[in-house]
C-alpha cells in the first residue's frame, strides 16, 4: 500500500523557507499543509500560493494535530526551542544549519534528542548535490586510492549587508559550516583545525569583527588533510568546488555553468557562459534530494539525512576554526 503524503508544517518563510516550500510542494510523496512566521504576512503569502493555513505561532502550527513533520526555516536563535518543541510532540524534524551559535545550547539539547526516539536532521543539502555525492562515491569505492589531500573552495557572489553579519555567528559558523560538513563527509574523523581570517575588502565585516577572507586546514586521524578557502566576494559567480586527490589519482568537481554552450571565434576560443550566480541555482537538485531522503526517514526507512551529531560536530569544527583564526594557534578537536 502507498503511505500517504507527508504533511509538512514549514516554520519560517524567508528565502530559504520559500525554497522548501517549493521543494515540498513539487514532491509527490509531500504536502506542505501549515506554515508559520511570526511576520504573519509573509506566512499569508506563502500559505495563499499553495493553499494550505498560515499562523504567526510555530506553537499553534506544531500542536495542531494536522501535519507529520516540522520544516525548521526560520532565524538560527529560534532552533534549538523548535527542535525541542517538535521532538517533544513527537514530530520528525528538519532543521537548516546551525543547530545553534553556542555549543553549550546545542549540548544541552543533546540528551532529549538522543532519547526521544524521533528523528531530526540537519540541513546540509550539498551532501546530496549529484556532482559532491558521486565524487564521494568514487573516493569510498576506491578509485583514486587513500585520500591524502581535499580541496574544498567555497566563495559567495558578493558580501552579505552588515545587518546580516552583526547575527550570523561569523564567516566559519555562517559560511564555512557547510564546508566543515563537506570535509567530515570525505573524511569524517577530523581531530585539529588550523585557520587564517583577514579584512580584505568588507567594511561590514570588519565593523562587526568578522573576515571576510578565510582559509582552513583540517588534519584527519588518518593523515589526511582538508583545505577549505573562502571568500565573501568572487567576480566570477558562485565557486563551488571540490578536488579529492590520492594515492592513485584525482577526483574534481567544477563548477555549474548557466549553460553547456561555448562559442569559438577570430577572437575567442570556447567562450563560456558564466557560473551560475547563488546557491538557489546551483543546489536547486540538491534541496530537493534532501528533502526526498528526509522523507524516508520520517517514515522509519533507510535514509542518510545529515543527524544531529552531524550538524553539532560543524559547529563545533567553526568554533575551533574561530579560535585558531583568533588566536593564530592549532586547536584540537574531539567530536565525540
Amino acid at each position: 500500500m502507498t503511505p500517504s503524503p507527508l504533511r509538512f508544517g514549514l516554520i519560517g518563510t524567508g528565502r530559504i523557507g520559500q525554497v522548501h516550500a517549493a521543494s515540498i510542494t513539487a514532491d509527490p510523496d509531500a504536502t506542505l499543509a501549515w506554515v508559520a512566521d511570526p511576520f504573519v504576512e509573509g506566512a499569508t503569502v506563502l500559505a495563499d500560493r499553495y493553499g494550505c493555513r498560515s499562523t504567526a505561532s510555530s506553537e499553534e502550527l506544531i500542536t495542531s494535530g494536522e501535519v507529520d513533520a516540522i520544516l525548521v526555516a526560520s532565524s538560527t536563535p529560534t532552533h534549538v526551542d523548535l527542535i525541542a518543541e517538535s521532538v517533544d510532540a513527537g514530530l520528525p524534524v528538519l532543521c537548516e544549519k546551525p543547530i545553534d551559535l553556542d555549543i553549550g545550547r546545542v549540548d544541552a539539547l543533546r540528551p532529549k534528542v538522543a532519547s526521544a526516539g524521533v528523528p531530526v536532521a540537519l540541513g546540509f543539502n550539498r551532501r546530496f548535490d549529484p556532482s559532491f555525492a558521486d565524487a564521494r562515491e568514487r573516493v569510498l569505492r576506491g578509485e583514486i586510492g587513500a585520500l591524502e589531500q581535499l580541496s574544498i573552495i567555497s566563495r559567495d557572489p558578493s558580501a552579505p549587508p552588515a545587518a546580516y553579519l552583526a547575527v550570523s555567528g561569523g564567516i566559519f559558523r555562517d559560511m564555512t559550516i557547510h564546508d566543515f560538513d563537506m570535509a567530515r563527509f570525505f573524511l569524517p574523523d577530523i581531530i585539529e583545525v588550523s585557520a587564517v581570517g583577514t579584512n580584505t575588502f568588507d567594511d561590514g565585516a570588519r565593523e562587526q569583527g568578522d573576515f571576510d577572507t578565510a582559509v582552513t586546514v583540517l588534519r584527519s586521524a588518518s593523515g589526511a588533510v582538508v583545505t577549505v578557502t573562502n571568500s565573501r566576494h568572487c567576480a566570477f559567480g558562485y565557486d563551488q568546488r571540490i578536488e579529492a586527490f590520492g594515492e592513485r589519482g584525482m577526483i574534481s568537481v567544477e563548477n555549474a555553468r548557466t549553460s553547456l554552450v561555448s562559442v569559438s571565434t577570430a577572437t575567442a576560443v570556447e567562450a563560456k557562459p558564466p557560473y551560475q550566480r547563488f546557491f538557489l541555482e546551483r543546489y536547486a537538485q540538491a534541496y530537493a534530494a534532501e528533502l526526498r531522503e528526509f522523507i524516508k526517514l520520517a517514515r522509519g526507512e533507510a535514509s542518510t539525512s545529515p543527524t544531529f551529531e552531524d550538524g553539532r560536530a560543524a559547529l563545533i569544527l567553526a568554533d575551533a576554526a574561530q579560535r585558531a583564526a583568533t588566536e593564530r594557534i592549532t586547536v584540537p578537536v574531539d567530536l565525540s
